[in-house]
């Protein structure tokens, strides 16, 4: 079963990303933070991170950029933002491949895209 680790300081957002991914099959780690994200990084083995971008201790963007310079890690993320900047957001993210998913988004979408990205990651076989 594929584990995802879903972070956001927004309690309903945690709340309703994990009850989908969860009926459909997902394995799922939650945490309110950067930090928190990266400490269960350390100790959990995570198939894809769906991350806020702004949360407070360590955003989403740092994130992501600790764990691919410091960590080395190629685990796929999926960033959530509300920003309006996105096409410049996608330019600053493109050397590390992250995707970049708009708020408010459509959790049955999600879930299917979360299914093409494992598919992808996992060399072409479905996963799940």
């Amino acid at each position: 079963m594929p584990t995802i680790l879903i972070v956001d300081d927004e309690a309903h957002i945690l709340r309703i990303t994990s009850m989908w991914l969860r009926r459909h099959g997902y394995e799922i780690f939650e945490a309110t933070n950067g930090a928190e994200a990266l400490e269960l990084l350390e100790h959990q083995s995570i198939d894809l991170v769906i991350t806020d971008m702004n949360m407070p201790v360590l955003s989403g963007l740092d994130l992501v950029r600790t764990v691919r310079t410091e960590r080395g890690s190629d685990v796929p993320f999926v960033l959530l933002t509300a920003r309006c900047d996105q096409e410049q957001l996608a330019g600053e993210l493109s050397q590390y491949g992250v995707r970049i998913y708009p708020k408010p988004f459509v959790p049955s979408r999600l879930v299917e895209d979360v299914g093409r990205l494992l598919e992808t990651a996992q060399g072409g076989q479905r996963v799940q």
